[in-house]
């Protein structure tokens, strides 16, 4: 009698389970949907909607008749022709932004070799939002020539990719709770050319009690301000700035906490700005650190200097300036003359000051000088080292190899013996006299 009751309980629960995803397509022909946008073509063909490129048009949206807010979606998807698409969700069209023109989140669908496929893209407004370089293995999670099963889980202010079961993206973001799911064909470009042809089918969602998938090792981009979610906290970081004090941190050479040039105001940590010259006012973390993974936004005033440094070690000299460590450069490359002083671009933004420049990002990617920017320093225990910009690796090194202690010869650090090679040290942030702000100061160590 009890198995009979637990295999009853079993077919109900999965009864019900079955009953919480809806289909958003017949089969048969477009009901529920509508076009926006451009005029690529739209048919039903055995049991899938397709799309197909046109000539001389923009991007093309054929886009549910109802809003979402919180849902799991599926879709199986079938690319022949390298073209791009991807799939709008939580997006809208309004007459008093631009005209209508469709803008919200998009699951990229990429063909190309970059493997972008899975990232998210703020289609109309921000750009990208994330993409997989930072998790380099999910890349080959798309297949062209075959059937492939994208997932998005969207619930509250985060959000979720999936590619055939493998995480890709994860964001935090609150910019918008609901909108229209959309099926895209992107504008002809580059080597695209018309006719080129997209499948969906197998399209459904689930409003009814989704969830997110459990907490697992995917990077997270979080736009939320001074925001720890659960996935991070799983992942091992915590606050460096907790968004109301300078709790954790004191001045450089002191055991005294930050004073006033140092100010906290709706979580944003600002350093006054004086004549642009080193003030010597510098803060460090109170906790020291060896090999970590360091996140950080920072938003750059007009001509503005600053630095993140790590590895600081207050045992040298520096003059009544600031205090001596490994630096990620922060700068007005355009204004500010330090990006022509040293060597070959090695005193540029994100560059590791004085000894090695970064990679520079396309303007795309850039973004407006005054936007906030996304650093990431990581020191892995082998003592490789990286630094990262807007998610892009603009530069990695060897701390302590030959070649290091070779560009550390002819830099200004020449002097301080063992430069860069402590086993460990506090984070710096450096009062350089400019405005520079920070936010979303988080780290977790490596082992």
């Amino acid at each position: 009698m009890m198995k009979k009751f637990v295999l009853l309980a079993l077919l109900i629960s999965t009864q019900g389970m079955a009953q919480e995803w809806k289909s958003l397509f017949n089969g048969k022909d477009l009901t529920g949907w509508k076009q926006l946008g451009g005029k690529a073509v739209y048919k039903v063909e055995d049991g899938a909607i397709v799309g197909y490129t046109v000539k001389n048009t923009p991007n093309s949206f054929l886009v549910t008749e109802q809003d979402y807010g919180d849902f799991v979606f599926e879709v199986d998807i079938f690319l022949a022709d390298p073209m791009n698409s991807g799939i709008q969700f939580r997006s809208l069209s309004k007459p008093d932004y631009e005209n209508g023109r469709v803008h919200g989140y998009q699951m990229e669908i990429d063909p190309t070799d970059r493997g972008w496929s899975g990232g998210i893209y703020d289609e109309g407004r921000r750009d990208w939002l994330t993409f997989p370089e930072i998790n380099p293995e999910v890349k080959t999670a798309f297949k062209m020539n075959q059937w492939n099963k994208y997932r998005i889980e969207a619930i509250g202010t985060h959000i979720r990719t999936f590619i055939n079961g493998i995480p890709v993206s994860y964001i935090i973001d609150d910019m918008t709770p609901k909108g229209f799911i959309a099926l895209q064909v992107h504008s002809i470009y580059g080597d695209m050319k018309e006719g080129m042809k997209i499948k969906w089918k197998n399209i459904r969602i689930n409003t009814t009690r989704p969830r997110l998938s459990p907490v697992d090792n995917t990077p997270v981009v979080n736009f939320l301000t001074n925001n720890l979610s659960d996935q991070e906290k799983h992942q091992g970081y915590e606050l460096l700035f907790n968004g109301k004090d300078l709790s954790g941190w004191r001045n450089v050479y002191s055991k005294e906490r930050p004073g006033k040039r140092w100010t906290v105001k709706d979580g944003i940590l600002s350093v006054t700005p004086s004549d642009g010259s080193e003030t010597g006012n510098d803060i460090v973390t109170e906790k020291k650190y060896k090999a970590f993974e360091l996140v950080f936004n920072f938003q750059l005033s007009e001509g503005a200097n600053s630095g993140v440094k790590y590895f600081v070690d207050e045992k040298y000299d520096s003059g009544g300036k600031s205090g001596i460590g490994l630096e990620y450069q922060i700068l007005d490359d355009e204004k500010h003359p330090d990006a022509k002083a040293g060597s070959v671009g090695n005193r540029t933004i994100a560059s590791l000051y004085d000894l090695i420049p970064s990679d520079k990002l396309a303007p795309r990617f850039f973004g407006k000088k005054t936007d906030w920017k996304t650093g990431r320093i990581i020191v892995y225990p082998d003592n490789r080292v990286q630094h990262w910009l807007n998610g892009f690796k603009v530069l990695e090194y060897k701390r302590n190899d030959n070649i290091f202690k070779a560009l550390v010869a002819r830099s200004k650090y020449k002097d301080f013996e063992g430069f860069g090679t402590a086993a460990d040290g506090p984070i710096l942030l450096q009062d350089h006299g400019d405005l520079v702000q920070y936010k979303n100061i988080k780290i977790r160590e490596l082992k």
